[in-house]
């Protein structure tokens, strides 16, 4: 049952997080169907990274790099297979291959660090509107980040999971041209277990949610467009220090470049104090077929 303070959405979101033990370095998650041709990309990156920590427990994620390999089918569980490439006496690197059937469809490579003490800077966050001054996209009012509501048979069309209060959205109908930057608030709905790899599984979840749309603003497209084919490729990140997924966070994103199909885009993440986070990239297939 989801805690007091927790939605329908989210407390089915975190159950989505804990994977069934298969036999040693072998894992099973369950996905969810949403509407989608695909399984949502971040769904398999947070469960993967959740794989890779099941088998390194003792040290903290700081950084994950993945290929999507193909589209998953979100009604088919997927298997997490990790390998232990090394433990060394600061890091420790993991490889996850997530598949259904006989299909990879993400390859994962992270690496986890005792606590250790260094140099420290960061950039300043930008200069935004505080979320309360802002609206709740509706484009983020289900289970998953960036899906639209469907109306009233929707199930989450009153309860969501990840909260998203953009700053100049994009009119998904009538998507006009801008610049190559976005900014949004973000958080669970809900209170979350207070345990860092939880917390950091969640974000990298939610890293997914709407990156990609950086590199479309531009070009006036968006993912809802008929004749327009978007795809994660690959997806990068790398944690810098402690968050909690259930305040506020701002995701400020960029991206510098878009050509032959594929678009780039970077993100930084911060605490509502200004405290950088964590800084995620990602590429992504932005193609144009026509009218369907």
């Amino acid at each position: 049952m989801p805690a007091p303070n927790q939605g329908k959405a989210l407390g089915q979101l975190l159950d989505l997080f804990e994977l069934e033990y298969v036999k040693p370095d072998h894992y099973l998650g369950q996905s969810l169907d949403l509407g989608f041709r695909n399984l949502f990309g971040g769904h398999i990156l947070g469960q993967a990274l959740v794989a890779a920590g099941n088998t390194c427990d003792q040290r903290d994620a700081h950084s994950l790099h993945a290929y999507f390999i193909r589209g998953g089918d979100p009604r088919a569980p997927v298997h997490y297979n990790v390998d232990r490439i090394r433990d060394g006496s600061s890091f420790s690197v993991r490889r996850v291959t997530a598949s259904q059937g006989e299909n990879a469809i993400l390859i994962l490579s992270t690496s986890f660090q005792a606590q250790e003490q260094g140099f420290e800077h960061q950039i300043d966050m930008p200069d935004v509107p505080p979320p309360e001054s802002l609206a709740s996209d509706r484009y983020g009012v289900s289970l998953i980040p960036g899906r639209p509501a469907s109306g009233s048979d929707d199930p989450f069309a009153t309860d969501r999971a990840i909260e998203i209060r953009s700053i100049d959205p994009v009119d998904h109908g009538h998507p006009e041209k801008k610049a190559p930057t976005q900014y949004a608030w973000f958080r669970a709905v809900g209170q979350v277990p207070d345990v860092r790899a939880l917390q950091k599984c969640l974000l990298a979840y939610a890293s997914d949610f709407g990156l990609l749309g950086t590199c479309m603003r531009p070009h006036g497209v968006t993912y809802y467009q008929s004749g327009m084919v978007i795809a994660s490729l690959d997806h990068a990140m790398w944690f810098y220090r402690d968050f909690r997924i259930d305040e506020w966070l701002l995701y400020a994103c960029e991206s510098p470049t878009a050509g032959h199909a594929r678009g780039l885009n970077h993100g930084n993440i911060f605490r509502r104090d200004g405290t950088l986070v964590a800084c995620v990239s990602q590429e992504g297939l932005i193609r144009h077929v026509g009218e369907r």
